[in-house]
């Protein structure tokens, strides 16, 4: 434990901290996480890891028991996070992987109350961010094949006396943070996105928003094939239920969704 404390506490010493002085940003998403999964979709705890291949893309996720994978709510944390950048970025600012600001910026920015209790959930997604373990090909380097990191490499609540919470800090680990900074790989949202309730409607958002983008012909895929992207644990024929459910429903800001057959294949 000691020597984790030296190694976080080095880092902290080594980043100059990024203070969010308001949190007034425009939503953008990393398309990375976008395009693969990530997260967990389901609220219940989740401890089955993620295992996605596609040609030379692999992806990995693993949760420990105690807090489970982190969730695509959770993730919320993170769009926050890379919107502040940008948007200081933008302004000229400059900022690094070390946030510093309070809870309640962030909460208001992604659409949350701010009580007791939804202090209480943000600090249960951020333990879930930092405890669930990423390995990933995507965006490797010439040298080296695969990266592991978590969502954020430490966090810490700064609280009076009297217990009071006066500020959050983070850290955001490098693969994430060069994603941000990376313009072309950062895409606006609509904020409405903050609004949807159900996990497989958020991410066939981000899938929308990353694939159809503004294209007036949208994008098409197969039922299947959604259904490995998702990372999901339910069965592919309930997972073709949910879809066709959230078509009927049309919840998706900006995006319409249509059930299309030829011959067997859903569409």
């Amino acid at each position: 434990m000691s020597s984790r404390r030296l190694i976080t506490a080095s880092e902290r010493s080594k980043l100059d901290p990024f203070v969010v002085a308001t949190g007034d940003a425009s939503p953008r998403d990393q398309r990375d996480l976008m395009e693969r999964p990530f997260f967990s979709l389901a609220k219940t705890r989740r401890t089955a890891p993620i295992l996605y291949e596609a040609g030379d893309v692999r992806v990995e996720v693993y949760a420990v028991p105690e807090h489970g994978m982190a969730t695509i709510w959770d993730a919320d944390v993170l769009i926050w996070a890379a919107s502040q950048i940008v948007e200081a970025e933008n302004l000229g600012f400059k900022t690094s992987r070390f946030l510093r600001f309070t809870p309640y910026q962030l909460l208001t920015s992604i659409g949350r109350q701010t009580g007791a209790r939804d202090y209480k959930l943000l600090k249960g997604a951020l333990a879930r961010l930092q405890s669930t373990v990423i390995r990933t090909t995507i965006r490797n380097g010439e040298h080296w094949r695969r990266h592991q990191f978590s969502w954020i490499n430490e966090w810490e609540e700064c609280t009076t006396r009297d217990g009071r919470v006066e500020g959050m800090e983070f850290v955001l680990p490098d693969w994430f943070y060069r994603g941000v900074i990376d313009r072309s790989l950062v895409l606006a949202i609509d904020p409405a996105y903050f609004r949807l309730t159900g996990g497989i409607e958020r991410w066939l958002y981000r899938v929308a928003r990353k694939h159809a983008g503004r294209q007036p012909k949208g994008w098409l895929f197969e039922i299947a094939h959604l259904h490995e992207k998702s990372g999901s644990l339910v069965r592919v024929s309930d997972f073709a239920l949910q879809i066709r459910r959230i078509a009927a429903r049309q919840p998706l800001p900006g995006y319409s969704l249509r059930i299309e057959w030829q011959g067997r294949r859903e569409l």
